[in-house]
């Protein structure tokens, strides 16, 4: 076996095990430990496909406790499961900071916007809060759409807000002024619609936050990892899904 198809059939691995993390976080909010540990049990296999050294090894290891540690927070605060955390630290063995932080990226853009689309779905109706429902769902479709836009814009290597339309934005505007007012107005209204989000829920909601784990990496590895790993092998310090 070649050290390319070595590294693909690792690629491939990883990826299989990502969709399953998903369905089953989807189908029962829970990501087995076997599953986790298989990915972490398993990286060193990919340092050694693409030759990483002491030093890239250690960058790894010192990266998946930073993001084990930072991922422990959010546990204890609620807001993120046990199974995220393991996933989220096995998958740090995998990419280097520079691939790992757009992963954050698009999970945290993912994840988010996932989360207000179902705490809106999941409001009390209220007969006299006709106008507050409104723009708490105006809030909820503006993030939703800003998450689609900004995944979009990293998707297609794109800006997310064209030049054109800064510029154009810019001479509709009557002066400097005008900037801090109108996003302390969009930042009122935001507040304003997620706290009435929040206050009217009907129950706690569970977030299925491994599928924007998975769906996050796997992204990463379509458009690096595999662009990265050539037909006649990796060179030593040049990995794929670990480089930046």
């Amino acid at each position: 076996m070649t050290g390319a198809v070595f590294s693909y059939a690792l690629l491939a691995a990883l990826a299989t095990a990502l969709l399953f993390a998903a369905f089953t976080d989807l189908r029962a909010r829970h990501i087995d430990n076997w599953l986790n540990l298989g990915i972490a049990i398993a990286a060193p296999l990919w340092w050694l496909a693409m030759g990483l050294g002491p030093f890239a090894i250690g960058v790894q290891i010192g990266l998946a406790a930073l993001t084990f540690a930072v991922a422990c927070v959010l546990f204890a605060i609620g807001q993120m499961g046990g199974g995220d955390v393991k996933l989220l630290a096995a998958l740090a063995l995998w990419f280097a900071p520079a691939a790992f932080l757009q992963l954050i990226v698009l999970m945290a853009v993912l994840g988010g916007g996932a989360s207000l689309a179902m705490a809106a779905f999941n409001m009390t109706p209220g007969r006299k809060e006709g106008a507050r429902d409104i723009v708490a769902g105006i809030v909820a479709l503006a993030w939703v759409c800003c998450a689609g836009a900004i995944v979009l814009a990293i998707a297609t290597d794109r800006p997310v807000v064209p030049p054109g339309t800064l510029q154009a934005l810019a001479d509709v505007l009557p002066g400097l002024w005008a900037i801090p007012l109108a996003g302390a107005v969009v930042l009122g209204l935001f507040l304003f619609g997620m706290r009435h989000i929040m206050r009217r829920q009907k129950s706690r909601i569970e977030v299925p936050y491994g599928i924007a784990i998975a769906a996050a990496a796997l992204w990463v590895m379509g458009s690096q990892s595999l662009v990265a790993v050539q037909p006649s092998g990796q060179s030593a310090g040049q990995p794929a899904a670990v480089a930046g």
